[in-house]
């Protein structure tokens, strides 16, 4: 087996979905199994420190002089369409390069399966097509929208720049078929199925997207004996994380701190908000840590906030549930996947104004209920351990590469026992 792990970018310190090439390129290398990455150059000095004894195996795609004009433009638009318009483009153009180092590495390592971990998006095209072995994708995790009463929030630019970039992707998809000929595509759940473009060929498995590195969030207990009582958010500082949502909260729950962990356009609004309403001596904004640093901060407590209106998957969920954390998060997209009531508490996104009400309720709650801050964390571990180890995930994904060069004729089927909540289920598009 000699897999080749093809990516935008792969990155510890970006964070979302740049950490998942990581994973698989170190977890198939802590096997024994032959693999290479093929990653935009923007991470070298990271990867080479991540990964000295196998750097040798990791290629890039050098920074064009177009890579740094359209960065430098994306900066002028709203972040969603940016992502959809020129973050498309300029994710392409990579992609083109890697396609003829891929080939090379064929000719030259025998690779036997690409696999294309990210980008995410189940719309987003791919040009690995065509190069004569099997190819995986994903999993894929999206197909969904701002929940409907905050829709609005969004300019009108970026709604109908985003609803005509929808279009071109499908026009796109038919001219770089890399999805719709993929011999696998993964899809973290059905509303990401139902978002693929049409005409895929291969077999399509659902496969939770995110997992955990237990050998990091390794906490067992929840820390709930503390006054003020600490609540954290991890993420970047982007709108739709809707840290200001938390923030008002704050204002009706005088006992409570926050710590905001992350950097992001959006810092500097919500400290200024923070100040306008007389809390700033209760939010923390600590910048970027580390993810041991970030343990750490988690471990000292009392739960993970999760306030984001975007949120497809929401690995720090995991995280916090790997601590043995409660999470308070709403009731949207990703984080409804991996929580239920034994594990968090999960608010409805009716209004901005229940969504502010929902988690200064909740804030309470677990602060004048030690012992369901407790339960509510050992649940989440134990569920974490069970369903969402980087290690058990693996041995699936492993399966599937196996199964590919087998040729297999009959349905895939997983080596070990019982796969994640959102795995073994196939379906066959029409």
């Amino acid at each position: 087996m000699r897999i080749c792990i093809v990516a935008e970018h792969a990155s510890k310190n970006f964070g979302g979905e740049a950490i998942l090439p990581v994973h698989y390129f170190r977890l198939l290398r802590s096997l024994g199994i032959e693999a290479w990455m093929v990653v935009h150059e923007r991470t070298r000095n990271e990867l080479a420190m991540v990964f000295p004894d196998q750097f040798d195996r990791i290629l890039f795609v050098p920074d064009l002089w177009i890579h740094k004009l359209i960065n430098h433009l994306s900066g002028y638009l709203p972040r969603r369409l940016s992502t959809a318009t020129l973050g498309l483009l300029n994710q392409l153009i990579t992609q083109f390069c890697q396609r003829g180092i891929v080939r090379r590495l064929i000719r030259d390592k025998q690779i036997s399966v690409i696999h294309q971990p990210i980008p995410v998006a189940p719309r987003f095209p791919s040009v690995l097509h065509g190069l004569g072995i099997p190819v995986v994708i994903g999993p894929l995790n999206g197909g969904m929208e701002y929940p409907p009463a905050f829709r609005r929030a969004e300019p009108l630019v970026a709604r109908v720049g985003i609803a005509t970039a929808g279009l071109f992707v499908n026009v796109v998809n038919g001219l770089l078929p890399g999805k719709k000929q993929a011999d696998v595509i993964l899809v973290a759940n059905e509303r990401t199925r139902l978002a693929l473009p049409s005409g895929v060929r291969g077999r399509v498995i659902e496969l939770v997207e995110n997992g955990i590195d237990f050998s990091v969030w390794q906490g067992i207990s929840a820390n709930v004996e503390s006054t003020p009582a600490r609540f954290v958010f991890l993420g970047r500082l982007v709108d739709w994380k809707a840290v200001d949502v938390v923030i008002r909260a704050l204002k009706t729950v005088p006992l409570a701190e926050l710590e905001v962990i992350g950097n992001g356009p959006m810092l500097e609004v919500w400290r200024k908000l923070a100040g306008e309403l007389g809390v700033q001596d209760r939010v923390h904004f600590v910048g970027w840590l580390p993810q041991e640093q970030c343990a750490a901060r988690l471990q000292a407590s009392l739960a993970l906030v999760l306030p984001s209106i975007y949120e497809c998957g929401g690995a720090v969920v995991l995280e916090s549930m790997a601590m043995g954390k409660p999470v308070i998060a709403t009731r949207w997209g990703g984080p409804v996947d991996y929580l239920d009531e034994s594990s968090g508490i999960l608010i409805e996104p009716k209004s901005y104004a229940d969504l502010v009400a929902g988690f200064a309720e909740a804030m309470t709650r677990l602060m004048s209920s030690p012992e369901l801050a407790v339960s509510m964390g050992a649940s989440g571990r134990k569920r974490a351990v069970r369903d969402f180890d980087w290690q058990k995930k693996i041995q699936q994904v492993i399966s599937i590469y196996q199964a590919l060069e087998d040729k297999a004729e009959e349905p895939l089927e997983y080596k070990e026992g019982r796969a994640s909540p959102a795995a073994v289920s196939e379906h066959r598009l029409r």
